[in-house]
């Protein structure tokens, strides 16, 4: 076995390979696997695959250690003659016309985020190649970020910094938050650690999810036809919703005109689900009490942007469900798992359907 040897950071210093071959292995091509693993250069160095994290987490998977060379680089360095041998790819993102032709191998694709939406519509994606995504990776810490976001707005966070702003003295007392209600418009994965959270707060949730099945920790769940129902019954209406054709837009000027008023809002899934426009109008105008976003379109939001002056309004820079210490341990964990159910010809986590978006 060739020891893995760290990833640095800087181009120039990333290997193009590395591997955990076993020559012995050649006469049983079948029983292996080629995984390439593509660094975004433009992204942060918390979601780098350097050689420190991939080799821990072979410690964790050594039954799956031997079975696998593991190839990496940055995402269009080599692209193409990476795609010619490649099993399977873990990347952010990659260009995608005629990739049948130019990856005759390629059987799966992870992508490092719960959302794909930056490779929409799905057409290009070969008949014979698998979409994973990174769904429940975000879980912990995405329930420590909803607790967060309506402890936040219960406690008039949001007022009190347009306060500061403007050297205005406005104290204003509140009860504790059990008891309140509050409605989770998407409950997936991220979601779902969502209710986990409001539960343990003492709060009552109402879900929407397609098909409205249960969740144990709603008391209510209702198909999307249910939308406008408990936007009106909530004191917090928490989004986590992914970007689809039928979501974007969604929580529009009438959605929010529904929510109760002085309710608050919080957004953990995609920008374009909701209407900022009518949202600065509904914060203008006092119909809601304040509003927590951690998703923008663009990213980074431009200095420009009106949403940054706007009262009662918190922006976080896209953090709330990552973090730089578990995140890519995790996705390894996710990877490998489905590297060893690729290899024993099993169904693997996480697929995402092409016709729904996610």
């Amino acid at each position: 076995m060739v020891p893995l040897k760290p990833v640095k950071n800087s181009p120039e210093d990333l290997p193009h390979t590395f591997s955990t071959h076993n020559p012995a292995d050649d006469m049983h091509p079948t029983s292996r696997l080629i995984l390439h693993i593509k660094n975004n250069r433009a992204g942060e160095e918390a979601f780098r695959f350097t050689g420190e994290r991939i080799a821990a987490a072979l410690e964790r998977h050594g039954d799956a250690a031997d079975r696998i060379d593991i190839r990496v680089d940055w995402d269009l360095d080599n692209f193409e003659k990476s795609m010619r041998d490649a099993d399977a790819l873990v990347t952010w993102d990659l260009p995608t016309a005629g990739l049948g032709d130019r990856a005759p191998h390629l059987r799966w694709i992870h992508i490092i985020g719960a959302g794909v939406e930056h490779l929409q519509p799905l057409t290009w994606l070969p008949p014979r190649t698998i979409l994973t995504n990174n769904r429940g990776v975000h879980a912990e810490k995405t329930a420590e970020s909803a607790a967060m976001a309506v402890l936040m707005l219960h406690n008039r966070i949001p007022a009190y910094v347009s306060d500061q702003r403007a050297s205005r003295w406005n104290p204003v007392y509140v009860p504790p938050i059990a008891g309140k209600t509050v409605a989770v418009i998407g409950v997936g994965e991220m979601g779902g650690a969502a209710t986990r959270a409001f539960k343990a707060l003492g709060l009552k949730v109402l879900g929407i999810r397609r098909g409205g099945a249960p969740h144990p920790s709603v008391d209510e769940m209702h198909g999307p036809d249910g939308l406008r129902t408990v936007l009106g019954a909530a004191d917090f209406v928490h989004v986590t919703l992914p970007q689809t054709p039928e979501t974007t837009g969604l929580i529009d000027r009438q959605a929010i005109r529904a929510m109760k008023q002085g309710a608050g809002l919080v957004n953990f899934g995609r920008a374009p689900v909701i209407d900022h426009e009518a949202l600065v109008e509904a914060l203008r105008d006092g119909h809601l009490g304040g509003a927590l976003l951690d998703v923008h379109d663009p990213e980074p939001l431009p200095a420009g942007s009106p949403l940054w002056k706007v009262p009662n309004l918190i922006l976080t820079p896209h953090v709330s469900s990552d973090d730089d210490r578990s995140y890519i341990p995790a996705t390894l964990d996710l990877v490998f798992e489905n590297c060893k159910r690729l290899l024993n010809g099993e169904s693997l986590k996480n697929r995402v359907d092409p016709s729904l978006g996610y």
